[in-house]
């Protein structure tokens, strides 16, 4: 990565004089102050912004960058916080609602150096456009993806699910009614292992619709209520987050139906929600997805070999089901 150094040989000048083009002192010549513009161009420098970063080349910052905040993510973030702490490491929180604008003012502050590297949970803007600043520092993603440049902490979406449906015939449901989050890859993942659940154990097509975009208690209510609405019953609901079966359990039983006697319900995530209502779920190990993000960091920082803990789901059998 270019520096001051490189800059004013390459210029045939000083590094005082190449700090002062920067700095845009007056008492440059004007031939001068072209000739080390044209070289900062070339290079694709950037001036760091930050003090410290002039002096040791580090601010001790990472950027967390998604899309909003739901309860998984924010455990996600707070054990990322927690590990950095302990290194010395501070976060700055992006949250950007979806907005495009929003994820390159993330990844500015990490061309600027005003972030060492930079955590992407979830984003929307194209993975080529992020790919381009990888050269700026490291970034590593919470989603599916495969690159040579972005390092993912993602884990096996297929398992996870085929993992909550096995259980679920395990404990004789046939009927189940899949609730999904976005179309995204991971979602992808789960349907296939739906799919390939039904072929293998022959069972018949029950006609139930697909939710997709379905990420909130509020979701679950709304299912919920399609649920009682119908004649032919789903015998168990497989859900997309913790939330959503949140959501479904209590207007279900509101209704006057019984959990799991009516309906089994499954969630997934093992959030606090989970706990609280005792709902079957699918543990998903954030904190050590937070570790290892944090370590394949420190050593694309350092140039130095990761070696990420390997992790699996894990059922949690509670009352719903």
């Amino acid at each position: 990565m270019a520096n001051i150094q490189e800059i004013a040989r390459l210029a045939g000048v000083s590094t005082a004089t190449v700090s002062r083009v920067i700095n845009r002192h007056p008492y440059v010549s004007d031939l001068t102050r072209e000739k080390v513009l044209n070289i900062i161009e070339q290079l694709d420098y950037v001036p760091n912004s930050n003090a410290k970063s002039l002096k040791n080349g580090a601010t001790k910052v990472i950027g967390v960058m998604g899309v909003t905040y739901n309860p998984l993510l924010m455990s996600l973030v707070r054990s990322f916080h927690m590990i950095s702490q302990k290194y010395g490491f501070n976060i700055m929180l992006f949250m950007t609602d979806g907005d495009r604008d929003k994820e390159l003012v993330a990844l500015e502050m990490l061309r600027s150096k005003q972030v060492d590297a930079l955590l992407c949970l979830v984003r929307t803007i194209e993975w080529d456009i992020i790919e381009s600043y990888t050269k700026y520092g490291p970034i590593v993603t919470w989603q599916r993806l495969t690159s040579d440049t972005i390092p993912s902490v993602f884990m096996d979406q297929y398992q996870g699910y085929t993992l909550g449906l096995e259980y679920l015939y395990a404990r004789g449901y046939r009927k189940i009614l899949n609730v999904y989050s976005s179309k995204g890859q991971n979602t992808l993942e789960r349907i296939r292992a739906y799919e390939d659940f039904v072929q293998k154990h022959g069972l018949k097509n029950t006609g139930f619709p697909q939710f997709h975009n379905k990420v909130t208690i509020h979701d679950g209510e709304e299912i919920a209520r399609w649920w009682i609405e119908q004649t032919d019953k789903p015998d168990a609901i497989s859900c997309s987050t913790d939330e959503v079966a949140a959501g479904i359990l209590t207007e279900i039983q509101r209704s006057g139906f019984s959990v799991p006697d009516d309906v089994g319900i499954m969630g997934f995530d093992n959030t606090d929600s989970a706990h609280l209502l005792d709902l079957t779920t699918i543990h998903y190990p954030v904190d050590k997805q937070a570790e290892n993000a944090f370590n394949i960091i420190m050593s694309m920082l350092e140039n130095s070999a990761s070696n990420p803990h390997p992790l699996q789901f894990r059922l949690i059998e509670r009352k719903s089901t």
